[in-house]
């Protein structure tokens, strides 16, 4: 039976590491647990918060199947494709398949910068070996290439087993996008929720997250969802400081915005796999006093 198409706030997980730089798997599992009591209505593995270019490929395929474990099918599981050509992208797709994703996410090749034709060809000849429904991330601002919304609607006309698209823009960019490709087509956001009220009233079916604040942004959704806008930016307030801080970018993200996760869930202290941005005193200073003023986790304790 195929699962509906996703709706509500994922969470993208962290790659969580021990002193030796490696995946710790236990620290992984207290994620999920800690993810999954927020509210969530579904997790991904192997995003850009999951620093999948670090990783090897044996990693993400650990990582695949961990997770998967992890989850136990309680929540929808997307894992996000990541590769240089249509065979190694079909490759990692069969390994997410086998570990039993119910929905895959396709990122560009990660080389080369290449015409709107070549993008079209590689995610067309990817999404038609998959067997589950797949997503197209789209995040011009991140990878340095994407494609329009003209370009994206075009695209899932010709292959069908195409369903969602992981957008990553401002929200006047994804208003455009929900009206050129149809009602049809779920369009998720991302950016760390910068813009998320913004986003879901121009059509978002959600926001995919990482953890440090998926709990606050599950309670905004629920609340635009029964039509309470007021309540949803009264949360939404409350959790827009430490966003910009947060979102300056990706290694910003993956700094600061793992550290305020791990507070706000009780968790050690991070390690950083090389190389990274490195934190200063008053940016862990700025972090600690975030993880204080928005509080804990659901059945987590600020140390």
């Amino acid at each position: 039976m195929t699962p509906p198409l996703p709706s509500g706030i994922h969470c993208v997980l962290y790659a969580l590491f021990d002193k030796q730089e490696r995946i710790d798997p236990a620290l992984m599992r207290e994620q999920v647990e800690t993810v999954l009591r927020s509210g969530v209505g579904g997790l991904t593995v192997l995003g850009l918060a999951t620093e999948v270019g670090k990783l090897s490929g044996d990693e993400r395929k650990q990582l695949m199947a961990s997770t998967a474990k992890d989850l136990a099918g309680r929540l929808q599981l997307s894992i996000t494709i990541n590769g240089a050509s249509v065979a190694e992208q079909i490759e990692q797709l069969r390994a997410a398949e086998d570990c039993g994703a119910d929905w895959l996410i396709l990122q560009p090749p990660s080389v080369g910068t290449y015409p709107a034709t070549e993008y079209l060809d590689f995610f067309g000849r990817v999404a038609d070996a998959a067997r589950k429904p797949v997503a197209i991330q789209n995040a011009p601002a991140y990878f340095g290439r994407g494609l329009t919304a003209d370009e994206l609607s075009q695209l899932f006309a010709r292959h069908p087993n195409l369903k969602i698209i992981k957008g990553e823009g401002p929200a006047v960019d994804i208003e455009r996008l929900v009206k050129t490709v149809g009602p049809t087509v779920p369009v998720f956001n991302g950016r760390g929720g910068l813009e998320m009220i913004d986003s879901l009233r121009a059509g978002c079916a959600g926001l995919i997250l990482a953890p440090d604040l998926v709990d606050r942004a599950v309670k905004t959704f629920a609340a635009f969802k029964a039509s309470d806008e007021a309540g949803a930016e009264a949360h939404y307030a409350g959790s827009l400081p430490a966003i910009v801080f947060i979102m300056q970018s990706l290694e910003n993200l993956i700094l600061y915005g793992k550290r305020l996760f791990a507070l706000r869930a009780g968790l050690p202290p991070i390690h950083d796999r090389g190389p990274a941005t490195r934190p200063t005193e008053f940016g862990l200073a700025t972090v600690e006093r975030f993880a204080r003023q928005l509080g804990s986790f659901p059945s987590a304790r600020l140390p």
